[in-house]
């Protein structure tokens, strides 16, 4: 059965005003397509809809029925076709997960909580460690944003980089270079990396490589927490992002110094697939992660 749901919206205006003409002149049509349309009307529904009594016409028992429903179809049918952008944050209800490097969450976490507890108090957040290998958690709608260093490579995941950071090397307090390293003391001391695939080499190793040095890495570790722990208890240093030690730097003694080689700002890249779009919810927690990372960037 195909059904014309134009329909819908000649049969209220013909119960609003109760004939054809005064439809007609609020649907801005002609009266005679007012009148094939309730001739179709007729035909569908089984019902004259509309008598004539003298010179008005009178809707039907049928007609008198459905007139509330009609109306209500048609306001439900507008709200799907041009759904409204506004967004109650007081009442909003919704669970948001996150993923991304231990470090970055760290940093971030404490900020967007605060941000958001009072504004939206019905949000809550999961945060997820990244894994070592690639995944779909985006496509599949498991992971609402994702928060990393690379810009995704598929067509339809989003993406805003919402900072940069820069690196610098972490030591113990009282480490002999704790005041500052140059780089053939830097190439000689011992390292510990962050690596989520385990990796034994870095971009630092490629720089040092044109300065003819070459550096002793002890290990490479997971997570940022656990490298800081490792060279909190020994002369092994620690080449990572400055905010991705800001947090850690207290917690586990650290002290940082400038990196004494160049090396490319790594940007903070947040991703969503494009379901989410113009999703005002989702918006507006990327608009809230952006501020946090901004806050935590300059502070």
């Amino acid at each position: 059965m195909q059904l014309d749901l134009n329909l819908l919206t000649v049969l209220d205006a013909l119960l609003q005003e109760g004939g054809v003409t005064g439809a007609a002149q609020r649907l801005r049509l002609s009266s005679p397509a007012v009148s094939r349309s309730l001739g179709r009307l007729r035909r569908l529904t089984g019902d004259d809809i509309l008598v004539r009594t003298g010179r008005t016409m009178t809707p039907t028992p049928y007609a008198l029925a459905v007139r509330d429903q009609v109306g209500e179809l048609l306001r439900q049918s507008r709200q799907v076709l041009a759904p409204s952008r506004d967004l109650d944050l007081a009442g909003l209800d919704r669970v948001f997960t996150l993923q991304g490097h231990d470090a970055l969450a760290t940093a971030l976490a404490p900020a967007l909580l605060a941000d958001i507890t009072g504004s939206a108090p019905g949000v809550r957040l999961r945060f997820l460690a990244e894994t070592a290998v690639d995944t779909d958690e985006l496509r599949h709608g498991r992971v609402d944003l994702e928060i990393g260093s690379a810009v995704p490579a598929l067509p339809e995941i989003r993406h805003e980089v919402v900072g940069h950071d820069r690196f610098v090397v972490a030591m113990r307090a009282g480490h002999p270079y704790a005041a500052g390293v140059d780089l053939e003391a830097f190439a000689a001391l011992p390292h510990v990396l962050v690596s989520r695939r385990g990796r034994l080499s870095d971009p630092v190793d490629g720089v040092l490589e044109e300065h003819g040095l070459h550096r002793r890495v002890l290990a490479a570790v997971a997570a940022t927490a656990t490298a800081a722990h490792a060279v909190s208890r020994s002369d092994a240093v620690l080449t990572a992002p400055a905010l991705a030690l800001r947090p850690l730097a207290d917690a586990f003694g650290l002290v940082t110094v400038p990196l004494p080689i160049e090396l490319p700002k790594p940007p903070i890249v947040c991703g969503w697939h494009q379901r989410f779009d113009t999703d005002p919810a989702h918006a507006w927690l990327r608009d809230r992660v952006r501020a946090a990372f901004t806050a935590v960037l300059t502070g």
